[in-house]
């Protein structure tokens, strides 16, 4: 009997021997075959699909980016009009193009059809028209180190938004970030490379590692269109202002020195700066990033299928993939880490709202200091308090994941803002008292996008026509112009005997 049982154990243990076996041999072998090319990708080919067909499962993830229903407290993808739900910003971005239209963006997947959706970009009629220049095009898509290559970098920066429009078509993937040949990462925007000669360093040296940070770096950063740069005067030029350093003095003093001003507040007539998404200058103050976390870490992380671990492409936020980003390194249940980052999150927005609310005082108090007879001279002090102040509120507001990121340096940072608005709000109340004006000043009725843009002028009817019109009439020209284009570019197969 006690033989009877032993051999049926064996066969038991063999058998399953032999499935582990098989099973192993089958991932070898998948392994093995996994990055067997089925056609050859050119040097800057921007055709994502082209790239899929090599690498199907980093592909198929990436395709996950159009999926557009995850919201968390302030980020996900789902697409939410930041000037309906805060429509102080109007008031802020008086005068720039920010105050027409401010929606969050849905991703990398949405990138071009976003920047011809909004407002800010005009609506062209034609190639030399409308408000942008050609550089807006800078990081959204793989069709721009393409164009950059076939033009020059200069000359890709020069002219106007729509004068390119038929070449770039393709949303932000495969080439912006790999090498074709090696699939290794690479920098494929010369402002970054430009920024780190700058500051003395050579990015060629930086790590694996440091590169899955890197790549987001190329455009999840502040950045200003230089006009000044010598040889090329009057040409957009997209610059870091990383020379003296990366926190918010040392760009601001970048800045000041070098008197640039994004646009002038046309209520205040403060010389304001604009800070755009500076997420890498932030994320670098955090724990994340001084324990060598890497941005790809959490927003692609590592997943398996079918035995094979590869990249996540699927850009997104940790809060909607927990599993594998948080809880990598976190041992916390979910809802737990969750709630740790929006209590992080909900504390910072209030202190940015009470500098928003101190901001658009100071903007509606200059006007009236304006208006009663001050002079340049008395201004000038209340107008730099007033830049310094609304660049520290918007350098972590644009930022927008730095009260996660880095919620210390975020809180520093609006609370110097805090401080210099005041400053600016005492200086204006004694100027008004000077020129004779010795009570509140009435704030206008701004509970409201739309009674927002009426107060400071903007015709909306107008401009959302002109969008329209050029989507009618100019858009469908650049689709077709782009698809004649690319019917003519080759995919050629990889022949068997070079496999």
């Amino acid at each position: 009997m006690k033989n009877k049982i032993l051999f049926i154990v064996t066969i038991v243990v063999v058998f399953l021997l032999g499935l582990l076996a098989s099973s192993i041999i089958n991932r070898k072998s998948e392994a093995k075959y996994k990055y067997v090319p089925q056609v050859e990708i050119s040097e800057n080919e921007p055709r994502n699909e082209e790239w899929g067909k090599n690498y199907p499962r980093e592909y198929q993830s990436f395709l996950q980016n159009s999926d557009t229903s995850f919201a968390s407290f302030q980020g996900g993808s789902v697409m939410r009009d930041v000037l309906e739900e805060d429509p102080r910003l109007v008031v802020l971005f008086a005068g720039y193009g920010f105050s027409k239209d401010y929606n969050q963006g849905r991703g990398h997947f949405y990138a071009i059809d976003d920047i011809r959706n909004t407002l800010r970009t005009g609506g062209p009629k034609g190639p030399g028209d409308g408000p942008m220049p050609a550089t807006c095009w800078t990081c959204k898509s793989p069709d721009v180190p393409r164009l950059m290559n076939e033009k020059g970098i200069a000359e890709f920066y020069d002219g106007k938004w729509a004068d390119i429009g038929a070449e770039i078509v393709n949303p932000i993937g495969c080439a912006d970030c790999h090498d074709p040949n090696s699939m290794k990462l690479r920098i494929t925007r010369p402002a970054l490379v430009e920024a780190f000669d700058a500051m003395g360093k050579d990015i060629n040296k930086a790590t694996h590692q440091e590169m899955r940070s890197l790549v987001c770096a190329q455009c999840h950063v502040e950045y200003y269109f230089d006009k000044k740069k010598p040889g090329i005067e009057g040409t957009p030029y997209l610059t870091f202002p990383w020379k003296n350093g990366m926190s918010v003095e040392a760009m601001e003093t970048y800045y000041d020195e070098m008197e640039f001003s994004d646009w002038t507040h046309q209520i205040s007539k403060a010389p304001m700066l604009k800070a755009q998404h500076p997420g890498y200058e932030t994320y670098l103050t955090g724990v994340h990033a001084d324990r060598g976390v890497s941005c790809a870490d959490c927003h692609m992380p590592y997943k398996s299928e079918g035995g094979q671990k590869f990249t996540d492409h699927h850009l997104q936020s940790p809060l909607n993939n927990v599993a594998n980003s948080c809880q990598v390194c976190h041992r916390q249940e979910a809802d737990k880490l969750r709630t740790n980052v929006y209590e992080r999150q909900i504390k910072a927005r209030e202190n940015r709202l009470k500098l928003e609310d101190l901001l658009v005082k100071s903007h509606i108090e200059a006007g009236k200091a304006w208006e009663l007879g001050a002079t340049e001279e008395q201004m000038k002090s209340i107008l730099i308090d007033i830049r310094h102040a609304q660049w520290r509120w918007d350098y972590a507001a644009a930022s927008h994941g730095a009260s996660f990121h880095s919620p210390v340096e975020t809180a520093r940072v609006l609370g110097g803002g805090l401080n210099v608005a005041q400053e600016a709000r005492v200086k204006l109340a004694r100027l008004l008292a000077t020129l004779g004006f010795n009570k509140e000043v009435p704030m206008p009725d701004i509970a409201s996008k739309e009674k927002a843009q009426d107060f400071i002028g903007l015709d909306m009817e107008k401009l959302i026509k002109e969008k329209e019109e050029f989507k009618t009439n100019l858009l469908p020209q650049w689709l077709k112009e782009a698809k004649i284009r690319e019917d003519k570019m080759e995919s050629k197969k990889v022949s068997m005997t070079n496999k």
